[in-house]
């Protein structure tokens, strides 16, 4: 969400820090007085549950004790003195036990009952009343206001009725110091004024630099100058709102004026260490903002989970738990359709039994969909068991482009966690939801039920999105036919057909190289597909898009571009709705789209005046731009007159930037959609992005061809749901356009409203609106001046929200109500009123559209067109693999390791158990080359033999190419892989060999004597045996040690022995002729092939077939070569050249012939 209040102690910290330090708003606000900052002192106190105690002393700035004290709670209360939760000109000791008293209790405030958790401590302020003042900063959309009176305090009453106001245009001069005093200070004392405008300005600066939403002193005290002095500022009680997505912008900022240590100067050597706070590493200098719950609304360990999980992934996961003993718990996708189902659920008089609010979307994995669902499936089945049983409500919208199979895999894993304790509890499930790959996820959902045992009934699309409710609640509810025909709720069943969406193959002479009817072969360039362009067309004003609508794609979508032409063939448009992408960061470059069965191409500019240059046809900019890029990409857009049109599709765009871009857009006469949309469509002309979900439903709500009711809504996934309403009860949508769920959104219900009510091809128009803002009352005033007279069928939802105790934000930014205009309730009654057709309840929207549409078909306003069969869209490929309509053999097999799913595997074991059961890098190997766990001293043999082939001192052949690469200045990989390609038979790569020969020997019955003589007359060397250096008598250490290791804790060592026989041999000609190193290794892990019962006798022969040997020598020996490139680096040494007197030339005489030869 946006706008979020903080707690009055950080306010007070933020305010202290930047009051002085703030950018000026504007070149010509400047401070003239000499003005005295108020000073940061202010503490907090906070109640630790798991000790059951409060803040140390040690934990507590210096003038905590010896200054008459304030303290209150500081967990957003209101009115906390008419409370009693307030103690005033108390000392340390005796505010302590005040506060001691209350810490972790329960509190009753007016209606809501909370714990206090959280204290604000502050140095006592003694002063008059008629030094009181009350100022007020706020929000909207266009632009910031200033609130002030003379007349502040606990009593101040009525502030909008007594206030005096200067409003702060977006996008226009901040005004003069003469502008703030005559219309805000008017009763204020001449002395005064000056300091108060160097206040209000600099409060106003912070206000716009911080990004706060809101910011409220009462009472702000100026008190009397001291011997001539400046009057001295001071604000005691403070109530504020951070835009929190401004976070990646004003973090730093927020986190800076938090960070205690910069206000310790004066503190004692131990408040200052606890001041610091040693030991905590954070993203910025200081802690990062906190965002409290509001009173009442402690958060539960389950709660806070999720609220991490959310933070933690691009995905939106959303739970409050209302009522822990509830009977009714909801797990939906999406954010407007989790309000509509609390609404169905409250109007059927079950408010007291819904547990709980929540919404998952934005495609989460299966992994944070099974955490969610597990989350709520734990508390739905916790406590005692309710005689009624319990009822799961798995709900959402028709979903854009999210696979409903496999969001449906974590919640079928959670369900079949849980199968015990949900038969236990007698839970009954309903699931309702639409989108890509719906069928399967119903059908996997109902299966389920029946293995399960628990019932579960599963509704697909045909059903309205809340029809599900009173079924589940066992509510009697009359159908009026409409929605669904005469037929009602309806069950989809497990052999239920996905909708067709055709999977085309081109036929074989069709393809590149065939042979075409005239004789020739068919080239690659000519599946490619060209248009002609033409220059700018005109269109009315009211209709922005159009089957001739052209548009850029700001950003590297290609999945929404290939969605875009889709539908623009499936509507038989001449030419693709996209003309080219915009992407800063790719260079310049050519991408490929399918248009029907055949391609296209699209070009991809680096900025916007370069795509503006060449395509003079586009006047709509589809931006993709993310949250922090996006403010600056739409301002080079609207540099442009060309470009008419902008939908901002980013979510979490601060609110400051959203107005300045609305309202510059408003100045160039450009229309905006979003942000925080979906976007909108425009059936049988344009889509924006991905509006409208997948091609089966675009298809299946018959996008492709115009209806005659125009909707605008805020949510995109209820968007989704009205074309599929629009599709089964009129003939279908018009034009629909999702304006996005932010405070702030680009254009408004009415604005396309009007547009609407002025195109002559829209007959029927809805609105579907929802709790907070007053957008809807602009519409109502439009309707009752006669303004717009086209039939409006209308909704707000969040009816729900009067029902809940303490306040709940619901899943768009906006939806809140800040008072009873902007309930939906309110709303609905006011639409009713002005002779909207607004039903009772949102269930009966589909009978009130059905009833209105018949209404204009009978009076011949609508004349119905006959159906037209859109053309086969072919599926691609990837989804259709998706969807397990194909199959195609794989190009590789890969057995080892798998990193698709939550967790890493090797040879199917977790990594994270890999570091449980710390089976080392010898337990890692054995998985990764032998797909098993080997034994304890088979795993610690690997790690030996890496450890003792590691290096070998820089003389030897690899050490040398490493070094010589190196000194080249090469880099590190290019130096190993020189070092490796000198492994082989005559360096490092004996222990295949040596491991052949040994084994083959004795296992065809010689005697070591036999071999030796055998080698011999072959005149062979035998692998394995002999050294430059090392003899009988000065023995090699390392084989000693593997000798040793192996005696010791090898079952058998059987071909250890016989090479030991066939040394003795050897050395009785000759003592160098010892069994080295790598025969060693090889024979000894012969050994462990065989004789360890890991391996079949197959098996440890393939292994010593393919080369496992010499890969232990090419593991350890990398980590030497990597040492030797590392420490010529480390020296800086100079190209390396060979000495020329270490080299013999002979080069012969350049008369002689090299090639012998006669010329026939």
């Amino acid at each position: 969400m946006s706008s979020k209040a903080i707690r009055e102690y950080d306010a007070k910290l933020l305010l202290a820090y930047w009051l002085e330090r703030a950018p000026p708003v504007a070149q010509h606000a400047t401070v003239k007085t000499k003005f005295i900052y108020p000073a940061p002192k202010v503490a907090q106190v906070s109640w630790d549950p798991e000790t059951n105690s409060i803040t140390p002393d040690t934990k507590l700035p210096g003038w905590v004790f010896n200054s008459k004290l304030v303290a209150k709670p500081d967990q957003l209360i209101k009115r906390r003195g008419k409370a009693g939760l307030l103690v005033l000109n108390k000392t340390w000791d005796e505010a302590k036990p005040w506060i001691a008293e209350r810490a972790g209790k329960p509190q009753k405030v007016e209606t809501i009952t909370g714990t206090l958790n959280n204290f604000i401590v502050e140095p006592f302020l003694p002063h008059p009343s008629n030094t009181e003042y009350y100022v007020c900063v706020t929000s909207a959309r266009e632009g910031d206001s200033i609130l002030f009176t003379h007349e502040g305090g606990v009593d101040i009453g009525d502030v909008d009725s007594k206030a005096l106001v200067l409003n702060l245009p977006v996008n226009q001069p901040f005004p003069t110091r003469e502008a703030i005093a005559s219309t805000l200070l008017t009763h204020v004392p001449a002395e005064k004024k000056d300091t108060l405008v160097d206040f209000l300005i600099r409060l106003y600066s912070v206000y716009v630099d911080l990004h706060f939403a809101y910011l409220e002193i009462n009472p702000l005290v100026v008190l009397d100058g001291v011997n001539g002095g400046e009057p001295q500022v001071c604000y005691l009680d403070m109530a504020a709102k951070l835009d929190q997505t401004a976070e990646s912008i004003c973090g730093p900022k927020w986190a800076i004026a938090r960070d205690l240590s910069v206000y310790e100067r004066n503190e004692a050597p131990a408040q200052q260490a606890s001041a610091s706070g040693k030991g905590k590493v954070s993203a910025d200098r200081g802690p990062p903002m906190v965002w409290p719950a509001p009173f009442g609304r402690d958060l539960t360990k389950e709660e806070a989970y999720i609220q991490k999980l959310d933070a933690s992934t691009g995905a939106s996961l959303k739970l409050t738990v209302l009522n822990p003993e509830g009977r009714v718990w909801t797990m939906v996708a999406g954010g407007g359709a989790s309000v509509v189902y609390s609404d169905a659920i409250a109007a059927h008089g079950f408010a007291d039994e819904l547990a709980n609010y929540g919404e998952y979307s934005g495609a989460p994995t299966e992994g944070q969909t099974y955490e969610y669902a597990k989350t709520i499936i734990d508390l739905v089945t916790r406590g005692k068991r309710n005689p009624k049983g319990k009822i799961l409500i798995i709900g959402g919208g028709i979903a854009n482009f999210t696979n409903v199979a496999a969001t449906f895999k974590g919640i079928i894993r959670a369900l079949k966690e849980y199968k015990n304790q949900l038969i236990a509890h007698a839970v009954s499930i309903f699931v309702r939801r639409g989108g890509p790959n719906y069928q399967e996820g119903l059908k996997a959902m109902r299966l389920l039920g029946e293995s399960l045992g628990v019932p579960i009934r599963v509704f697909g699309p045909d059903t309205h999105i809340t029809e599900i409710v009173p079924l589940a609640l066992g509510v009697d509810v009359k159908k009026h036919g409409g929605y669904g025909g005469d037929a009602g709720t309806k069950s989809v069943q497990v052999g239920t057909p996905p909708a067709q969406v055709e999977v085309e193959t081109p036929t074989g002479n069709e393809g590149v190289g065939s042979i075409r009817k005239d004789g020739e072969r068919t080239q690659p360039d000519d599946q490619i597909v060209r248009f002609e362009t033409h220059g700018p067309t005109r269109r009315p004003s009211y209709r922005p898009f159009d089957a001739t609508t052209r548009s850029f794609v700001y950003g590297l979508q290609p999945r929404a571009i290939q969605g875009m032409l889709d539908f623009d063939y499936s509507c038989g448009r001449e030419t693709p709705s996209v003309a080219a992408m915009i992407y800063p960061f790719g260079g310049h470059h050519i991408q490929k789209f399918y248009w029907g069965t055949k391609e296209t191409l699209l070009p991809v500019y680096t900025s916007v005046q370069e795509a503006v240059s060449k395509h003079s046809d586009v006047d709509v900019v589809v931006n993709f731009a993310s949250s922090r890029s996006v403010y600056s990409s739409t301002l080079e857009c609207l540099e442009f007159p060309q470009i008419k049109c902008l939908a901002l599709i980013a979510e979490g765009v601060p609110e400051r930037h959203a107005r300045e871009i609305l309202w510059k857009a408003a100045e160039k006469g450009v229309l905006i959609v979003g942000p925080a949309t979906v976007g909108g469509i425009k059936p049988g002309c344009f889509r924006i992005g991905n509006s409208g979900g997948m091609m089966d439903n675009i298809i299946a709500s018959k996008l492709y061809r115009a209806g005659s009711v125009g909707y605008v809504s805020k949510s995109g996934g209820m968007s989704n749901e009205l074309n599929n309403i629009l599709s089964l009860v009129t003939n279908g949508t018009y034009e629909g356009i999702a304006i996005g769920g932010d405070r702030y959104p680009g254009s408004t219900f009415i604005d396309h409203l009007l547009r609407y009510e002025a195109d002559p091809d829209c007959k029927m128009l809805v609105l579907l609106g929802e709790v907070g803002g007053i957008e809807e009352y602009r519409v109502i005033d439009a309707v009752k001046k006669g303004i717009i007279k086209k039939p409006i069928v209308a909704w707000a939802i969040g009816t729900c929200a009067k029902m809940f105790a303490t306040e709940v934000q619901f899943g768009h930014a906006g939806s809140m109500a800040n008072s009873e205009l902007e309930t939906a309730d309110a709303k609905n009654a006011a639409m009713r009123a002005a002779g909207f057709i607004v039903p009772d309840t949102f269930e009966q929207l589909p009978d009130a559209l059905s009833d209105t549409y018949q209404r204009l078909v009978k009076t011949g306003i609508i004349s119905p067109r006959a159906e037209r069969e859109p053309p086969v869209i072919p599926m691609d490929y990837k989804w259709a693999q998706e969807l397990g309509l194909i199959r195609k053999p794989a190009a590789f097999i890969s057995t080892i390791s798998d990193e698709r799913g939550q967790e890493l595997l090797y040879a199917g074991m977790r990594i994270s158990d890999v570091f449980k059961e710390d089976i080392g890098l010898g337990g890692v190997v054995s998985l990764l080359w032998f797909k098993r766990r080997l034994p304890p001293w088979a795993t610690k043999f690997i790690e030996m033999v890496l450890m003792l082939t590691a290096d070998h001192g820089p003389a030897v052949s690899g050490a040398m190419n490493t070094i010589v690469a190196s000194r080249a200045g090469k880099d590190l990989i290019s130096s190993l892989a020189s070092g490796l390609l000198t492994i082989g038979s005559r360096f490092g790569g004996a222990l295949d060999e040596a491991a052949s020969m040994f084994s083959g020997a004795r296992d065809t019955g010689l005697t070591p004597r036999e071999f030796v003589d055998q080698s011999r007359k072959a005149n062979k060397l035998i692998s394995g045996i002999g050294h430059k250096i090392k003899s009988v008598n000065n023995p090699d250490l390392r084989v000693e040690l593997v000798k040793e290791y192996v005696r010791k804790n090898f079952p058998s060592h059987s071909l250890l022995d016989y090479a030991l026989a066939v040394e003795k041999v050897t050395t009785s000609k000759k003592d160098t002729l010892i069994l080295n190193v790598d025969g060693c290794i090889a024979v000894c892990f012969v050994d462990l092939l065989r004789d360890s019962g890991a391996f079949t006798p197959e098996e440890a022969e393939e292994y010593i077939k393919i080369g496992t040997l010499n890969g232990l020598f090419v593991l350890g020996r990398s980590i030497g070569f990597i040492g030797h490139h590392l420490d010529q680096k480390r020296l800086r040494a100079p190209l390396y050249r060979h000495p020329a007197d270490d080299i013999f030339i002979n080069m012969a005489d350049v008369s002689q012939p090299r090639v012998l030869g006669r010329m026939q």
